[in-house]
């Protein structure tokens, strides 16, 4: 009787050893997030030497040498000096499938220079400031990496972990060369993330963008003696900003159109035979923003005509509005909530309230630094644009923002480079590396998520064609000059 029972019995054992057993990883993102933690003052350490070094797009020479070398140190391979970029990189580790990318910046931005304290006090000596956070944007992204690469090392998991690099975000469009160069082909995803005054998933796009910068050439001459014989290029720039600022009537509302005048001659009483104008055009439809821009380049065609200068552009910049795949954010939302929040010290408090006394608009209490946002997607586009989009049309893209700045605090401020220096920005800092290791372990062992997510990105992407706004130009290596 007991050997029949043993034959019955012996398919059914048989059958139960033969199915996938499931597997947590919680337990992996929690050992990571306790190695991040146990790191903090080092990453903290490179995060405040690049807020430090505070160097613009494409200048960012110290910032990217020092992430390449703690990257280097940990494992990676690193091919630097990519796409035409000399400050970019590509960081890998591991072999073979999923191939997860992570994003990683550190350009500052020019003249918003700002001491880490809570009133305004420009930082003397500089030129620049990390007004948007980057400095902690490429540590996070390194620290995440490196973490990973810890994880499968020690649990032996196949997969490729790539950091990418990426210089001068800001108006640079630094992304857009890489992914024109199909540096990102064969990525399954990309994650990235974005300092910011709360904890939230990206829920809403970008906007598409493109810019210019248009020098007017004219004739010198003394602007008493002899102004008739002088053609001013500096009033070609204003005539040019004249009929644009007219065209704002006659565009979608959804339009931002920007300009600063670069320069503008050297002396009141010489007419001057150089000037120049910076635009930006943007709007959440890419093709729109095209069609817009162009009838700017016709303004300032009309304004050469009527001047009697002569007038050149150079695109400097161009990029996608960004796709979201909302299957990402889903799981993105589970694992930043599991990464925690920022708790500040009541020092960290009194900061953030000086920091507060000094917006003249409306901000939050300060204790949302310590919460999540709901997992909500508002009404309205971001009104912001990033080279991000370029890359979220060639593969599944997921971003989040931390707290990293007291909440209120708008980007491009003296508050967010203030923030930035202190431990608010770093916390912050850690609990972004901490959502982006603990995504990268999801993703390494789901390939459902994956799966769903290119099915989305498909659908979504559609018939469209990628093709890059700044057409066939080189990186643009000196636009801050």
């Amino acid at each position: 009787m007991r050997k029949i029972i043993a034959l019955v019995f012996l398919p059914a054992l048989l059958f139960a050893q033969k199915k996938p057993i499931a597997v947590s990883y919680e337990k992996n993102k929690l050992q990571a997030a306790a190695a991040l933690q146990g790191n903090y003052e080092h990453y903290k350490k490179v995060a405040l030497q690049i807020w430090d070094y505070a160097e613009v797009g494409y200048k960012e020479e110290k910032s990217t040498a020092l992430l390449q070398s703690e990257l280097k140190n940990n494992g990676f391979e690193v091919q630097s000096g990519i796409a035409g970029e000399p400050t970019s990189f590509i960081a890998t580790y591991g072999s073979g499938s999923p191939v997860i990318g992570i994003l990683a910046e550190y350009d500052a931005l020019p003249g918003i220079m700002q001491e880490a304290v809570a009133e305004r006090k420009v930082a003397a000596g500089k030129e620049a400031g990390h007004a948007c956070g980057h400095h902690l944007f490429g540590t996070a992204s390194v620290a995440a990496g490196i973490e990973l690469k810890n994880q499968m090392m020690a649990n032996g998991w196949k997969g490729t972990i790539k950091i990418y690099g990426c210089p001068a975000e800001e108006g640079g469009s630094g992304k857009v060369y890489l992914t024109r160069g199909g540096f990102f082909n064969g990525v399954d995803v990309v994650l990235h993330w974005h300092p910011g005054n709360s904890n939230s998933v990206n829920m809403t796009g970008a906007l598409a963008n493109k810019s210019a910068k248009f020098r007017f050439y004219g004739l010198s001459a003394h602007a008493s003696a002899s102004p008739e014989k002088g053609r001013s290029s500096l009033d070609g720039v204003e005539a040019m900003d004249a009929m644009v600022n007219m065209m704002r009537e006659h565009i979608p509302s959804s339009t931002r159109i920007h300009y600063v005048i670069t320069n503008g001659g050297k002396a009141p009483n010489v007419i001057p035979d150089f000037a120049e104008v910076y635009y930006y055009v943007r709007h959440p439809d890419k093709q729109t923003v095209v069609s817009i821009f162009d009838r700017v380049v016709k303004a300032a065609e009309g304004a050469a005509m009527g001047t009697e200068t002569k007038m050149k552009y150079e695109i400097i910049g161009g990029t996608h509005d960004l796709l979201l795949n909302d299957t990402l954010n889903a799981a993105m939302y589970k694992n930043l909530v599991l990464a925690g929040v920022v708790n500040l010290s009541p020092e960290e408090l009194e900061f953030g309230k000086k920091i507060q006394s000094s917006f003249t608009f409306s901000y939050p209490n300060i204790s949302e630094a310590a919460t999540t946002r709901p997992f909500v997607k508002p009404e309205n586009a971001s009104p912001g644009s990033t080279d991000v989009g370029d890359v979220s049309y060639n593969v599944p893209t997921v971003g989040f923002s931390t707290a990293t700045w007291i909440p209120g605090t708008p980007a491009h401020s003296w508050q967010a480079v203030a923030c930035g220096g202190t431990e608010i920005g770093t916390k912050g800092m850690i609990v972004a590396a901490k959502a982006l290791a603990n995504m990268g372990i999801e993703l390494l062992h789901n390939p459902a998520l994956i799966e769903a997510a290119k099915k989305e990105f498909i659908a979504k992407k559609g018939n469209y064609q990628y093709k890059a706004l700044l057409g066939d130009r080189e990186p643009a290596l000196n636009y801050r000059d």
